[in-house]
């Protein structure tokens, strides 16, 4: 049969046939495209969550401290001068003792979680000054010998205690016992405390209450009260247990000075903080009880404590009390006070 040329059908069928053709390429490409698509689709997912991971602090927008820290790069630490053992300077510019081990941890946990690295500078506080200091951002972080009580969680905020103590004297030893052995035996005395400390206000209620006629002098810093003492124009000197056996450690003949009297408060110290920043106060929580966990606040403690500390390398022996050792056990942010009742 002779075959007949019909441009027409021939066209259709072509046209039919290349149709097919492209639909099956389509089809495949956006196939093709499908899988590239999801595959990229997990690889972002992949990495966004690595990311998160990494730097949990950045998963949220930085706020407050956090944020003036991560954009400077710098951290300013308040410390003390002569808070011995807790922060103190021992002939280098820059302070030691427990607190400021303490401070240094937190420091380095801020490290990691900001992922970045932090230069660390120095201001020195002192009892009137280191609460306006840190409330107008001079300080971010001031640990040393600080009180928490009611009263200034008003104007600060405070991390969970990093110590605990109790208020009593320092007086010279006469006949193998102190010369003053407890409180009412300082009525119509002159007795030294340190301005604007927690022993100052109840020394002063005190005096007023039991209408002791004590002469209550109010020295600038620890150092300066303890010079009065030594001195002989103070009989006692109100403070701290802790603080006072840091004074005696550096006096001329430390065992011509004892620690006596009935405890008139018990107090936690706590690292302060801004008021109102709570990410952070967590932030240096979390840090804090890390440290705590580890053992090296046990170290810490040894070292500062029990052992021979600069300048003059004499010993503390101040065994750790059932307080703190609690304390430590289960950290809190509550004054000594709130924690009892």
């Amino acid at each position: 049969m002779l075959y007949t040329w019909k441009p027409n059908a021939h066209r259709f069928m072509l046209y039919s046939l290349n149709e097919r053709v492209r639909q099956r390429l389509h089809k495949k490409n956006k196939h093709v495209e499908e899988n590239l698509m999801r595959i990229v689709r997990q690889l972002l997912g992949a990495a966004i969550a690595a990311a998160v991971i990494a730097s949990p602090a950045m998963a949220e927008e930085l706020t407050g401290t956090l944020k003036k820290i991560k954009d400077s790069g710098t951290i300013t630490l308040g410390h003390r001068d002569s808070s011995i053992p807790f922060s103190y300077l021992a002939g280098k510019p820059e302070p030691v003792g427990y607190s400021h081990d303490i401070q240094l941890a937190v420091v380095d946990a801020l490290k990691k979680q900001l992922g970045t690295d932090i230069k660390v500078r120095y201001n020195l506080v002192t009892s009137q000054t280191r609460i306006p200091l840190v409330q107008n951002g001079t300080v971010d972080l001031e640990c040393g010998s600080t009180t928490n009580n009611v009263e200034r969680q008003q104007q600060v905020g405070f991390s969970v205690g990093i110590f605990e103590v109790g208020t009593r004297l320092l007086t010279k030893v006469k006949d193998g016992a102190p010369a003053y052995k407890d409180f009412p035996d300082l009525a119509g005395k002159n007795v030294v405390t340190t301005a604007g400390t927690t022993s100052e206000r109840i020394l002063k209620a005190m005096n007023a209450d039991k209408q002791m006629k004590m002469n209550v002098i109010s020295a600038k810093d620890h150092g300066e009260a303890f010079n009065m003492l030594e001195s002989g124009r103070a009989v006692a000197f109100m403070m701290d247990d802790a603080l006072l056996a840091g004074e005696m450690a550096k006096a001329r003949k430390p065992a011509d000075w004892v620690i006596t009297g009935t405890p008139q408060s018990y107090e936690i110290y706590g690292c302060m903080v801004r008021k109102e920043d709570a990410a952070f106060k967590k932030a240096v929580d979390e840090a804090i009880v890390a440290y705590f966990k580890s053992g090296e606040v046990n170290k810490s403690y040894d070292k500062w404590f029990m052992q021979p500390i600069p300048p003059k390398g004499l010993n503390l022996q101040f065994q750790m009390s059932d307080e703190l050792k609690k304390l430590i056990a289960e950290p809190t942010d509550k004054a000594a006070d709130e924690k009892k009742s």
